[in-house]
């Protein structure tokens, strides 16, 4: 059993600490440049669930160039726009940063 003194000890670290759910991570109405294990994609989230992202103005980065170019000036080699909104399951995703740019709207 813990005694007084080792309970206040974790009692002040677990406050010193936060924890982030999930779901604090990504931002609504926010762009974001994702890379999953099979694809590239850019959108922007309109919908947060436990396993899926619903993304809005869609593409697929078939060539996104240089990856560091990409992120910070917002060139892109080639994308091909999604017609409808994209249901993205959040287990597939290996790594994702805010696009800062706007969402391509045609293929390139």
């Amino acid at each position: 059993m813990l005694d007084d003194m080792k309970l206040k000890d974790i009692a002040q670290l677990m406050s010193l600490v936060k924890c982030h759910t999930d779901d604090e991570l990504w931002q609504i109405n926010k762009a974001y440049f994702i890379r999953t294990v099979t694809m590239h994609l850019i959108g922007k989230v309109v919908k947060i669930t436990k396993k899926e992202l619903l993304l809005e103005n869609a593409v697929w980065v078939a060539d996104s160039g240089r990856f560091h170019d990409a992120l910070k000036k917002g060139e892109l080699n080639e994308v091909e726009p999604f017609v409808n909104d994209v249901i993205l399951n959040r287990e597939c995703i290996v790594d994702a940063t805010i696009w800062h740019f706007n969402i391509p709207s045609s293929q390139k």
